[in-house]
C-alpha cells in the first residue's frame, strides 16, 4: 500500500470538563517531538463542563496549520453530538470510538474501529476510567499512525511534568489502546506519519503566554485584571511565571497584580500606574474593551502610558465569547469618545506576540499614550510552534520622562504638554521627582497642563495629538511582504491570517494566480501599505470579521484616486479560518473585478 505521510486532518469530539484536553495535548506534542510539523485547535463551549467540545488536529508536511478542509481521522467520545459527528465525515474516513457507550456507527462507506475504552480504562484504575478512556484513543491512534514510542513518553511526561505517577498510568493506558490495536485490527486506511528532523530550539507556546512572557521581559509593574474568555490566561501566565523570572534579591516580587472589581477598575488602575512612572498592563476583550471606554480617552488626552491586550472573541454583546474574529479592530483604532486615534499592535505569530508584549511598553511610553496588543481567540488560546523569540534591548527606552534636576535644566520653556520639538511628543516628569508640577488633565488644557477651554488652544492641543500619534507610523512594526514580485494581484492581511495564508496561496497559484502579500502589524498604517496598493492592478483586503474593517480604514486614510484599486474579502463563521474557503471568496472577487 502506497501510504500517505504526514499529511492528515483529525477531529476529537469529546465532553467539556472531561480530562480530554490532556489526551488532546498529548498527541500534540508526541507528533511535534517527532519532528512533524502539527497544530492544534481547541473548540470549547463557553461553560464549565458537560457541553460538546472538539480538539482539531492538522499534520502538514507543508507546514499547513490552518484547521483543514477535511477530516479524516474522527475519534467519537461525546453521545451528544455522536450521530452528527459521524453524519458530518466523508466516505474513507477511520472512525475510532468508545464502543462501550452503546451508540451505532452505522458508515459502510468507512474504516471503523471499535474499542471498548471504558473497559480497558478500568483494567488499569476504575475509579478514574473516565478520565483514562482518553488516553486508550491516543494509544489507538498512536499504534494506527505509527507514532515513535519514545516520543509519547516523552509527551505524556511533559503533560504531567513532576507527577511520577501520572505518568507511568498515562503510559500504561497508552500502551494498552496500543496493545488492543494490535492484537483485533488490521490497518486498512493509507496514511502514516513518519519522523523527520525536529529543530531542537522550536518549542510550543500559546499566543497568550508569549504575550505574558513578553511583558514579564519589558517590564511590567503593575497588571491589573478582570476575567474574561480569551484573554484570562495573558493574566494567569504573568502570574505564573513572576516567582521564576521577577523577583528581587529579597525574594519579593517586583511586579504588583490585582484581581480588580471589574474591567473599569481595572483600565483605571493602569492609567494610575502609567501616571506613576511604572509600566502597567490588562488583559481583556471586546466586552471589557467597551466598558473601558471613558479611561481610554482620559490616557489618550492626558498622555498617559499604559497598555492594553485585546484577545478577540466573537461579538457583538456576549457573542460566541469561545469563538475567535477580528472584529474588534476598529474599535480599538479609535476608542473612546470625541477624536480619538490610537497606537495597535498586531502579532501574527507567537514569536510577535513575545516582541509585541514587551515594544508595547516601549511604545507606550515614547508617544506617551495608550497602547493596544490585538490578538484573538486562536492566536492566543492554541499551541504554536516557536524558534525563536526576539528579547528587548538592556536599557528600557522610556521615551521623553525627565527624571534628574540636570536634564531639567536644559528643556527650554518646559511645558507638560508643550511640543518643544516638534515631533509633538510633550517632555514629562514623575511623581515624586521633585520637578515641577505634575500636571495630567483629562479635561481642556494648554501646553502648561491649565486648565482651558479656549477654542484655538483646544484645536491646537488636538492637532498635536494628531500629529504624534502619525509620527508613529515608520517607528512601529512595519509590514511584512512576501511575493512582491507579482504586480497584478496583492493581499492585504493580519493578525492569525498569517497561519492560513500561505495555503491560500498556494490554491490560488494552482488555478494560476499569483499574488503577493502585505501583512500589516501595526495600526497607524505605515506608509509602505499605501505604496503597496498603488503598486498593484487589484488589491484585495483579508480580514476575519464581517465589516470589512481595515478595509474601511485603508478607504478613509489612503488617497481617492487609490481606492478604486481596493475590494473586500471579509468573512467570519466564528472559526478559525480556513484556506479554501477564503481562497474560493477571493476568486470570486478577482472575477466580478475582471468582468
Amino acid at each position: 500500500m502506497g501510504y500517505i505521510v504526514n499529511d492528515c486532518v483529525i477531529n476529537i469530539a469529546t465532553a467539556n470538563g472531561t480530562g480530554s484536553q490532556s489526551a488532546n495535548l498529548i498527541i500534540l506534542q508526541a507528533l511535534f517531538e517527532m519532528g512533524v510539523d502539527v497544530s492544534g485547535k481547541n473548540f470549547f463551549p463557553s461553560n464549565i463542563s458537560g457541553l460538546p467540545t472538539w480538539y482539531v488536529i492538522r499534520v502538514s508536511e507543508k507546514g499547513y496549520q490552518a484547521p483543514g478542509d477535511q477530516v479524516n481521522f474522527q475519534i467519537l467520545m461525546n453521545k451528544a453530538t455522536w450521530e452528527k459527528d459521524i453524519q458530518s465525515v466523508k466516505p474513507g474516513t477511520v472512525i475510532i470510538y468508545n464502543s462501550d457507550v452503546k451508540m451505532p456507527v452505522e458508515r459502510e462507506d468507512c474504516i471503523v474501529y471499535p474499542v471498548p475504552m471504558t473497559k480497558l480504562a478500568k483494567k488499569i484504575h476504575p475509579k478514574l476510567a473516565k478520565m483514562i478512556a482518553n488516553i486508550i484513543y491516543v494509544g489507538i491512534l498512536a499504534e494506527l499512525l505509527n507514532f515513535d514510542s519514545e516520543k509519547l513518553e516523552l509527551a505524556i511526561s511533559k503533560q504531567f511534568l513532576g507527577k511520577e505517577k501520572a505518568i507511568q498510568l498515562n503510559v500504561d493506558a497508552a500502551n494498552a489502546g496500543r496493545e488492543f490495536f494490535k492484537e483485533n485490527f488490521t490497518k486498512e486506511d493509507s496514511y502514516t506519519i513518519e519522523k523527520r528532523e525536529k529543530d531542537e530550539d522550536a518549542f510550543l507556546v500559546e499566543g497568550n503566554e508569549a504575550v505574558a512572557l513578553g511583558a514579564i521581559y519589558g517590564g511590567v509593574n503593575l497588571l491589573a485584571w478582570y476575567p474574561i474568555t480569551p484573554s484570562s490566561s495573558v493574566a494567569e501566565s504573568i502570574i505564573e511565571w513572576i516567582p521564576k523570572l521577577r523577583l528581587d534579591e529579597n525574594g519579593k516580587s517586583t511586579c504588583a497584580v490585582i484581581q480588580a472589581e471589574d474591567e473599569i477598575a481595572a483600565v483605571g488602575m493602569i492609567v494610575g500606574g502609567g501616571w506613576a512612572g511604572g509600566r502597567a498592563m490588562t488583559a481583556t476583550s471586546g466586552p471589557g474593551i467597551s466598558l473601558m471606554s471613558e479611561f481610554i480617552g482620559l490616557s489618550y488626552f492626558a498622555e498617559i502610558p499604559c497598555v492594553i491586550w485585546d484577545v478577540n472573541r466573537t461579538g457583538p454583546s456576549t457573542g460566541l465569547p469561545t469563538r475567535t474574529q477580528q472584529g474588534d479592530l476598529s474599535m480599538l483604532y479609535e476608542a473612546s469618545h470625541g477624536d480619538t486615534q490610537h497606537i495597535v499592535l498586531i502579532p501574527g505569530t507567537v514569536e510577535e506576540c513575545f516582541e509585541h508584549g514587551w515594544k508595547a511598553f516601549d511604545i507606550a511610553e515614547q508617544y506617551q499614550t495608550i497602547v493596544f496588543g490585538f490578538s484573538d481567540l486562536d492566536l492566543g488560546m492554541n499551541k504554536w510552534k516557536a524558534t525563536n523569540f526576539e528579547y528587548p534591548p538592556e536599557k528600557m527606552n522610556r521615551g521623553k520622562v525627565v527624571i534628574s534636576q540636570e536634564q531639567f535644566d536644559k528643556i527650554q520653556n518646559f511645558g507638560r504638554y508643550r511640543d518643544i520639538d516638534g515631533d509633538g511628543i510633550p517632555y514629562r516628569t514623575l511623581p515624586g521627582s521633585g520637578l515641577a508640577p505634575i500636571l495630567y488633565r483629562g479635561t481642556g488644557h494648554d501646553e502648561d497642563g491649565v486648565y482651558s477651554e479656549d477654542p484655538e488652544v483646544y484645536n491646537k492641543m488636538m492637532a498635536r495629538l494628531r500629529r504624534k500619534i502619525d509620527g508613529s507610523r515608520t517607528k512601529l512594526p512595519q509590514p511584512v511582504f512576501k511575493n512582491n514580485d507579482a504586480k497584478e494581484i496583492g493581499i492585504i492581511y493580519y493578525g492569525s491570517m498569517q497561519n492560513t495564508i500561505q495555503e491560500i496561496d498556494d490554491i490560488l497559484e494552482a488555478t494560476g494566480i499569483k499574488i503577493s502579500q502585505c501583512r500589516v502589524r501595526s495600526l497607524p498604517l505605515s506608509p509602505e501599505v499605501e505604496n503597496f496598493v498603488s503598486e498593484h492592478d487589484l488589491t484585495i483586503v483579508l480580514e476575519i470579521n464581517r465589516d470589512a474593517q481595515i478595509y474601511g480604514i485603508l478607504r478613509k486614510e489612503i488617497p481617492i484616486t487609490l481606492v478604486q484599486k481596493l475590494h473586500s474579502v471579509a468573512y467570519s463563521d466564528g472559526l478559525p479560518p480556513k484556506a479554501n474557503v477564503y481562497a474560493e471568496k477571493i476568486l470570486k472577487k478577482i472575477n466580478e473585478v475582471r468582468e
